[in-house]
């Protein structure tokens, strides 16, 4: 037999909509990392703004708080109480009007007794439970308030009982009476442990229509009754002590049969004692125009909780969250299907940079952004800066730009680490040679070939960066941190004969990774020891001796720190000469070893100015005062004029 297919709605948003862009999302993570957010910080961040016009978690929670607000503002729970009293005027207004037109003396008896019924309709209706009714309307508003009651109290307990039960009969009532007689007896069952499988499945078999949850087994039907049940104890909680006071005398009139509310109690109890960690004892403050009879008004209260539960689920700050907890049928119930979709697209964001290995653990277990997270933000920052030099040069960002030298003509076998073209005529040439004949052709490493080119220059780049506070405070910290990212990138993927190395000064100097220099945080830290870091980069040099030795410096500070002989920092404030003296001493090392020095002076200060100058004027270097957006162009552009061979 062949199988049916089901059709339905598609329920996963915009079926046509392109997946999410992971690099747009890590450059955005980037950013934050580069602030000196923590990766994962960064990623909640993402999460909780959004991005690239989806909602981000904030919103989804607001708007759920926004639902809250709404459903408290706009109602209020004395619905039950003023139906009853509306029911019960009405009956007493028909019945005074028949009586009126009688004239016997039995009428004025029962009008006499009308007109002393007491000013509480709860005690009102229980004067009128043995009154013999003349009036045939006002018997049948009188027996409404019975079946109200009835219905709203088994609302309370179970959801749209209330509508189930319109126009019920006697034999419906009966019905239910022996579902919660049965219910109860399992329950009893229950609690003492003695239920079966076979008693659940007997009960669901003969009472399952009131339970549209299809609940599993015994401990699933605790969870559904209990929450609702929660819900209308807080619902009573939230009322006032006369409303409460009149709820539970009119409660007893109930069907006309005191035993139903016996069984409410008794259910009751065995759900606070199965669930005592559910909300028994809150309340909420509805205060609205709108009255909610208790059926709704539990309904109201379960959906305040729920939306509750929602906003913490959307805000992620308890301990262990994770977005798989958010509950997306609440979510599309009280906010819409697309606070589903954008919810669900978060989740796979963080899901596809975890599994797609953006982020690594440390020895710590302190989150890090990967190598490979680390190769994409370096790419990103690179395509800025060629899109500026592109701007400024009439030049254009091409992938193999700089990546070899001009071809020989000849070409030779590829080997391990080889970057170069392949000669594709000779290495067809090669797999064909070696299986004359054989179609399709199958090549082997064997049979590559590469390109000869002429040899380029290597050089030894030391790129120092001052990570003083001022950089910080000035707002000139991300952007030397992408310039950096920015040359690293181009070194370690088109001129990987280059020795780059990153070193971060500020009271003290230290080398760092691409990695560590993305992660540093700006700290409140006097000095910028341009001198200890000269002694890193001359050290660096050293190690590379045929290389052309190239030294950037980016700073926006004079040198106010000097290394002593012990390793300790001095710092002061103006620059003191001997400070100055030791930065120069250092300055002339590396013109000793060849080095071409560039100075990129971030900022205005005439005073750095001057000395900036000075200490490129003795060593024959240059200085460059770009603005923060073309720093990353002005330090890559200079870095590929210095290191052309022949300079």
């Amino acid at each position: 037999m062949s199988r049916g297919a089901r059709y339905g709605p598609y329920e996963g948003g915009d079926p046509l909509a392109p997946p999410v862009d992971l690099r747009e999302a890590l450059a955005v993570i980037g950013d934050d990392v580069l602030e000196g957010a923590s990766p994962r910080q960064a990623l909640r961040e993402l999460l909780r703004r959004g991005f690239d016009g989806r909602r981000g978690l904030d919103d989804l929670a607001a708007r759920a708080n926004q639902r809250r607000r709404e459903l408290l503002s706009r109602n209020n729970l004395g619905g039950t109480l003023d139906e009853v009293r509306e029911l019960l005027d009405h009956a007493v207004l028909e019945e005074r009007k028949t009586l009126a037109r009688a004239l016997d003396e039995d009428a004025r008896f029962a009008e006499m007794r009308i007109e002393e019924l007491p000013p509480s309709t709860a005690q009102a209706v229980a004067d009128l439970a043995d009154y013999d009714w003349r009036s045939s309307a006002a018997r049948e508003d009188y027996e409404k308030i019975r079946d109200l009651l009835g219905r709203e109290l088994l609302d309370q307990r179970f959801a749209g009982m209330k509508r189930q039960l319109e126009g019920a009969t006697d034999a419906d009532r009966q019905r239910i009476r022996e579902m919660l007689e049965d219910l109860n007896s399992l329950l009893d069952s229950h609690t003492r442990g003695e239920d079966t499988t076979q008693q659940f499945d007997d009960f669901m078999d003969k009472h399952g229509e009131y339970f549209p949850e299809n609940p599993r087994n015994t401990e699933e039907l605790l969870d559904s009754l209990s929450r609702r049940a929660a819900a209308a104890q807080r619902l009573r909680n939230s009322l006032t002590p006369d409303q409460r006071a009149e709820l539970d005398a009119l409660a007893q009139q109930a069907f006309g049969d005191p035993s139903l509310m016996d069984q409410l109690n008794r259910l009751d109890a065995h759900l606070q004692a199965a669930r005592p960690a559910e909300d028994w004892n809150g309340s909420a403050r509805f205060r609205g125009d709108e009255s909610l009879g208790l059926g709704e008004g539990t309904s109201a209260v379960e959906d305040v909780a729920e939306l509750e539960r929602l906003s913490e689920q959307l805000s992620q700050q308890y301990p262990g969250a994770q977005l798989d907890d958010i509950d997306t049928e609440a979510l599309a119930r009280h906010v819409g299907e697309q606070a589903v979709v954008d919810a669900r697209t978060l989740a796979d964001l963080e899901r596809a940079l975890q599994q797609q290995g953006f982020f690594d653990r440390g020895s710590d277990g302190q989150w890090r952004l990967s190598p490979k997270a680390m190769r994409q933000l370096g790419q990103t920052a690179l395509r800025d800066v060629a899109g500026r030099l592109s701007d400024r040069g009439g030049q254009r960002e091409t992938r193999r730009a700089g990546a070899m030298g001009e071809p020989t003509g000849a070409s030779r076998p590829w080997e391990f680490g080889d970057t170069e073209s392949w000669d594709v005529t000779r290495t067809l040439t090669n797999a064909i040679l070696r299986e004359p004949g054989r179609m399709p052709v199958r090549m082997t490493v064997a049979d590559v070939e590469i390109v000869e080119t002429e040899q380029r220059a290597q050089a030894a780049v030391a790129l120092l960066v001052d990570t003083s506070f001022s950089m910080v405070m000035d707002g000139r910290w991300v952007p030397m941190k992408r310039t950096a990212l920015a040359l690293n990138h181009l070194v370690t993927t088109r001129f990987r004969g280059d020795a780059l190395q990153l070193i971060g000064f500020g009271r003290y100097a230290e080398t760092l990774s691409a990695a560590e220099l993305a992660g540093l945080d700006g700290a409140w830290d006097q000095g910028t020891n341009l001198h200890h870091a000269l002694l890193l980069a001359a050290r660096h040099l050293r190690r590379h001796p045929n290389a052309q030795p190239v030294v950037l410096i980016v700073t926006d500070g004079e040198p106010t720190a000097h290394l002593e002989p012990g390793g300790e920092a001095f710092f002061d404030y103006p620059p003191s000469v001997r400070t100055l003296g030791l930065t120069v001493r250092e300055l002339d090392n590396l013109a000793r070893l060849g080095a071409q020095v560039t100075i990129f002076r971030l900022g205005d200060d005439p005073g750095l100015a001057r000395v900036v100058d000075r200490m490129a004027q003795r060593v024959g270097g240059r200085v460059v005062a770009p603005d923060l957006d073309g720093l990353g162009a002005a330090l890559v552009s200079d870095y590929m004029r210095l290191r052309r061979p022949g300079r």
